[in-house]
């Protein structure tokens, strides 16, 4: 029977939680082989998480166990207050088969020392917080999940869903993680690399003139969109339709079409075999450089390890 370990802290995130446990429940019942789950604090307790639901804890112990997982919540952000878990999930690493954490969990995995020189992930609204804070650390602020050896990262709350299907599958095979997933009623499953967000998504404006216009753009990438062409769409002058754009998305009209193509861009590489430079054209760049440029300002990564990392998920 493998011991799974939650440790948990005041004003933790509940999803964080609730929805890997879940998955964990789910999976030993179809699996026959039932995972023996502790939800622990460092004194033991009662713990109350973010939105006032309390959890009773057990205290951590000097057990082994096959994982252990740190949850996340806006109290992980505070260095000093962590110092007491960075302390007990060190100690209980090296105790692990495998560690992980989820969404802020992975600043007490940082101040443990647990991620020096490894690849990791968090909520996309702290990564670069986690990177500035630990240099050491190459973090993908973009990515669901990360694994580098023994060590799991996911991004926030639902993403450790996702995290615990794959750990599940690691221990049981894909048919178990799928048919948790279909228990679950969840998609099984986003892989690690997919990004957290999309800009395709994201950039849906309140106006109706300049929502007309994204929606020109997103049709018609792989061709010429100067500002001009977009703001005659919406019918207004460039420079108003500048001015708009940028008061609704933060962005210029340049800026908001290169992360669109740049979003569909980064769907082929990941998901076809489709030379690097051809994408780059069928999705509007001038050239495969400009795109690879864009890459790394949205995604820190270069088209062929965004493409490498798909494959080797």
């Amino acid at each position: 029977m493998r011991e799974i370990g939650f440790l948990i802290h005041p004003d933790f995130q509940l999803l964080d939680l609730s929805g890997p446990l879940a998955a964990f429940e789910v999976a030993g019942r179809f699996a026959g082989e039932p995972y023996r789950i502790h939800t622990m604090s460092c004194h033991g307790g009662v713990i109350a998480s973010s939105s006032g639901l309390a959890v009773i804890t057990e205290p951590v112990r000097q057990a082994q166990f096959d994982t252990f997982i740190v949850v996340g919540g806006n109290g992980c952000l505070e260095l000093e207050a962590v110092a007491e878990l960075a302390d007990i999930t060190q100690v209980c690493a090296t105790k692990s088969r495998r560690i992980a954490s989820v969404c802020t969990g992975a600043f007490v995995l940082a101040k443990a020392g647990l991620l020096n020189g490894l690849h990791a992930t968090t909520h996309w609204q702290h990564a670069n917080l986690l990177q500035r804070l630990f240099p050491k650390i190459k973090v993908h602020g973009d990515r669901i999940f990360t694994r580098d050896g023994d060590v799991w990262t996911s991004a926030g709350v639902c993403a450790g869903i996702d995290l615990a299907f794959a750990l599940i599958e690691e221990d049981h095979g894909l048919d178990i993680a799928r048919a948790t997933a279909r228990n679950l009623v969840v998609y099984h499953r986003r892989t690690g690399g997919q990004s957290q967000f999309s800009s395709l998504l994201e950039l849906d404006a309140a106006s109706d003139r300049i929502r007309a216009a994204l929606n020109f753009a997103r049709e018609h990438l792989n061709e010429k969109l100067p500002v001009e062409r977009l703001a005659e769409v919406a019918c207004l002058s460039p420079r108003q339709f500048g001015r708009a754009v940028f008061a609704e998305t933060g962005e210029t009209p340049a800026k908001v079409v290169e992360r669109l193509r740049a979003e569909v861009a980064r769907q082929k590489v990941e998901a076809s075999a489709e030379p690097i430079e051809l994408i780059a054209v069928h999705v509007g760049f001038v050239d495969p450089e400009r795109m690879r440029r864009a890459f790394i300002r949205l995604f820190r990564q270069t088209p062929q390890e965004v493409r490498r990392n798909a494959r080797s998920e």
